[in-house]
């Protein structure tokens, strides 16, 4: 069972976030959390590398629907994706799968939402792809 899906997309890094971010709110997904990894590796250890974001997507309505029937299930959440520049020009976005990491929780309302949540963020990398 795969963890992610991916894609390519070309143009600069900073285009292709803002990309990300335009296709995932057709979706009704808000980017909620944003790691700059890059940065962090720069402050903290002096070392380049090149850009590399961690992001949170959510959809709060999906959201509440799990965390009314499994509080814990917060930890499983938002679903996480990452894009980082492969080559020049060249970025890679990566999603979590959330039907695969949903399905670490007990109930049938979190199975459900990893569902729906998956088939948008494959609508996401069909958009991405095109």
């Amino acid at each position: 069972m795969s963890y992610e899906f991916n894609t390519t997309i070309q143009g600069s890094f900073d285009e292709a976030v803002e990309k990300v971010r335009a296709v995932l709110l057709e979706e009704h997904l808000g980017v909620v959390s944003e790691v700059n990894v890059q940065a962090i590796f720069k402050a903290k250890m002096d070392k380049d590398i090149a850009p590399y974001r961690i992001f949170g997507a959510c959809n709060p309505k999906l959201a509440s629907e799990i965390l009314a029937v499994e509080p814990n299930a917060g930890t499983l959440l938002p679903c996480n994706f990452v894009m980082y520049e492969s080559a020049p020009g060249s970025v890679v976005v990566s999603f979590m799968d959330p039907v695969t990491v949903l399905g670490l929780a007990q109930s049938d309302a979190a199975h459900q939402v990893g569902k729906v949540a998956k088939e948008k963020l494959l609508r996401v990398i069909d958009k991405l792809s095109a």
